[in-house]
């Protein structure tokens, strides 16, 4: 982690202009052909969800603005970001996770693994590294597909943290067609690095 010089970014201009925003985060809704991955998760019975998160978060991870955070005036870089889904209980509620990241599929197969054991034998709804932004926010929801979508505001001031949110996939011309919805704090991200990221995942997903 460490910070980074403001004074020569060459979006310093429009990092102090949206970081005056009582709200300065954008969102749009991408859909993601995921044939290929679910296909994968059928025959290997493997988790679709922990697929295609450790997709999503291979390509967070290979766009550097997605990896900073406003720490009071000053934007942080962080090394790694790890994933913080929600995970559904048997009772229809659902807890916060973290999950750290790990380049290697089996590797973070087994701590998504662990952090599902836990969130569904406790009844706390934040993990206990609930504070760090070394993250970006994730829920799934397979119950329905979407076209727009729209996350709650805390009301943090300074909030940076990417949100994501993935929903009901469906055919479309012969392929499974995932809706993405992507909420970026603008002080820190453009529509420019969300192209990045949409594309890196892309590629990822049809890795499988």
């Amino acid at each position: 982690m460490h910070e980074l010089d403001i004074e020569s970014w060459n979006r310093k201009a429009h990092f102090h202009f949206f970081n005056q925003f009582a709200d300065p985060y954008f969102a749009v809704t991408v859909d993601f052909d995921v044939t290929k991955v679910f296909t994968h998760a059928e025959k290997q019975g493997i988790s679709f969800f922990a697929l295609y998160l450790h997709a999503c978060m291979k390509a967070i991870n290979s766009v550097e603005n997605f990896k900073y955070r406003i720490l009071e005036e000053k934007v942080i870089v962080h090394d790694v970001i790890h994933a913080s889904p929600t995970i559904a209980r048997r009772d229809n509620t659902f807890g916060c996770s973290f999950v750290y990241y790990d380049e290697n599929f089996d590797n973070f197969y087994a701590n998504f693994l662990k952090e599902k054991e836990r969130v569904l034998n406790t009844k706390e709804m934040f993990p206990p590294e609930e504070g760090t932004d070394a993250c970006i926010y994730c829920s799934a929801m397979p119950w329905f597909n979407f076209s727009g979508h729209k996350e709650p505001v805390f009301g943090i001031k300074k909030e940076s943290v990417p949100k994501l949110a993935f929903g009901k996939y469906v055919e479309k011309n012969g392929a499974l067609m995932m809706p993405v919805a992507i909420a970026v704090n603008h002080a820190l991200v453009d529509g420019y690095h969300v192209g990045l990221f949409t594309a890196s995942f892309q590629q990822e997903l049809n890795n499988f």
